[in-house]
């Protein structure tokens, strides 16, 4: 029987079409799934939503509200600190836009409990795939994948994927206030300093399929930021000593 060790972190903002459903997707998981949704304000009603179904799951649904559209990344540190505080094992991050499949979970969770520290759900390993992507967002995804790669050296394939599994030690061992980026180029360097601190990564391939309700929200300025993100951790490890700066210990 699983112990009570996973939580998927699920940030939101303006996602009342899909928030009921894909708590329900993850709640009907075996495995005893927790969820803590991490909403930015949504001015559509989105927390009130959560608010409604935390009797129903009462002990496994959680809801952190806070004021304003303050950034992914800060959403994803905001729930990693509360995961950590009550002693999850394993946290997972997860799009509420069914862009990624909930049941890929279960395959995240496993490869981390046979020796990875950190599971990525990749689309660009063999076994892996977008569906129902313009082409232009497919280039820019492959291409950015690239250039990080080729700017950082990291060993990942899909360096922007923002479906993972943390073990507890890699996020415990990450100072969150020194990771510099809250948009895009968040899951960069999120992935660069489990790299950097010698973890080991394991890329499980998925199939990536593009949200059918709500609003995408990528924007120029997130491109923007992951363009000059990448370039800038990589003049940090080349001249400042990165991995002592993302250390906890």
């Amino acid at each position: 029987m699983d112990t009570v060790d996973k939580v998927v972190i699920i940030p939101t903002y303006n996602e009342k079409e899909n928030v009921a459903r894909i708590i329900k997707a993850v709640m009907d998981l075996e495995g005893d799934f927790h969820v803590l949704i991490v909403d930015d304000g949504s001015p559509d009603g989105t927390a009130a939503i959560v608010k409604t179904l935390q009797e129903q799951y009462e002990g496994r649904l959680f809801l952190e509200e806070r004021r304003g559209k303050l950034g992914l990344g800060t959403a994803y540190i905001h729930g990693f600190k509360w995961g950590l505080a009550r002693g999850y094992a394993f946290i997972f991050e997860m799009d509420a836009d069914f862009s990624h499949n909930p049941n890929d979970l279960i395959r995240l969770h496993q490869a981390c409990v046979a020796g990875a520290d950190l599971a990525i759900g990749s689309r660009y390993v063999k076994g892996g795939g977008i569906v129902n992507w313009p082409a232009d967002r497919v280039f820019i995804s492959k291409g950015g994948s690239l250039y990080t790669r080729i700017i950082t050296w990291m060993p990942v394939k899909d360096p922007t994927a923002g479906f993972m599994c943390y073990t507890a030690k890699v996020l415990r061992a990450i100072n969150f206030d020194n990771i510099s980026f809250v948009g895009y180029a968040f899951q960069i360097e999120m992935k660069y300093a489990t790299w950097k601190l010698g973890f080991k990564i394991k890329e499980v391939p998925i199939i990536f399929q593009d949200r059918t309700e709500g609003q995408s929200k990528m924007s120029k300025g997130i491109l923007k930021e992951g363009i000059l993100g990448v370039l800038n951790l990589r003049w940090q490890s080349l001249f400042k000593n990165y991995r002592n700066r993302v250390s906890n210990n």
